[in-house]
């Protein structure tokens, strides 16, 4: 039996302590076989589970998914903690130093009018922080395991600020005319044609900067129309007692259309 108090009710400490007696060497053997790059997909996935449960709007399933993002940032740190190289404390002090520090208008003495201004405030004094003297500097920054959507956003937005943009909505439309062209002959065999549609999904996020629409967001939106409408023609399908796979191109077609319907009805 571990020495570890059993409460109706835990805190951050709680954690901690749990975290050290199963990573401990009688500790459990999943967990003390694990190591950064093990367990960073879980990561990853206990992120996006937050994020469905904010888009969801359900307090109960973020609350708990919080936890298992928490969980993962202590399981990390405990590691490190293990090698002597720093621990959860270092971790706090970190980002508490990066929020002073970018909050000059609220920890020190500069003073902002607009929203506008702390956020420009705030990418000046993380250039400063992190020593970006150039503006690739500050594109190379981006981290590259950001979903590819999110990462072409927050490189443009970068490249804007320094005036490397369209003028209008309009010049980035054509822009994905000119893109969408390339990957038609690509296809035909001038080009390649995976290089092609990689420019023609970057300027469509161009069209969506823009439009001051989160690319990311419309994309989900649609995955999850597809599926809503998908389901609709299966159901019909189904209704008639036919299966999608036995039917013919003209027949999806059309139950797609009436799903389209169906959808705005």
């Amino acid at each position: 039996m571990v020495d570890f108090e059993i409460k109706d009710c835990y805190k951050f400490e709680d954690l901690l302590r749990i975290m050290e007696i199963l990573r401990a060497p009688d500790g459990c053997m999943w967990d003390r076989e694990q190591d950064h790059h093990s367990i960073r997909r879980n990561f990853i996935e206990e992120t996006y589970e937050v994020c469905e449960a904010i888009d969801d709007e359900d307090t109960e399933h973020m609350k708990e998914e919080l936890g298992d993002v928490l969980l993962q940032v202590v399981f990390h740190a405990q590691m490190e903690k293990e090698k002597g190289t720093f621990d959860i404390d270092d971790v706090a002090d970190g980002i508490c130093k990066k929020l002073i520090f970018r909050h000059p208008h609220i920890f020190g003495n500069v003073e902002v009018a607009s929203s506008e201004e702390v956020l420009k405030n705030w990418d000046d004094l993380k250039r400063k922080e992190k020593h970006q003297e150039t503006d690739t500097q500050a594109l190379e920054s981006v981290a590259k395991s950001l979903p590819s959507l999110i990462r072409a956003e927050k490189l443009q937005k970068k490249a804007a600020k320094v005036g490397f943009d369209w003028d209008n909505v309009k010049d980035a439309l054509d822009k994905v005319q000119e893109e969408l062209d390339e990957v038609r002959r690509a296809i035909d065999g001038d080009g390649d044609p995976e290089e092609e549609i990689g420019d023609l999904l970057f300027a469509s996020v161009n069209v969506a900067r823009h439009l001051k629409i989160d690319p990311e967001a419309a994309a989900e939106k649609t995955c999850n129309k597809f599926v809503s409408r998908f389901a609709e023609m299966e159901r019909q399908a189904t209704a008639a007692g036919k299966k999608l796979a036995d039917l013919s191109l003209s027949e999806l077609d059309a139950l797609w259309d009436s799903a389209k319907h169906e959808e705005h009805a």
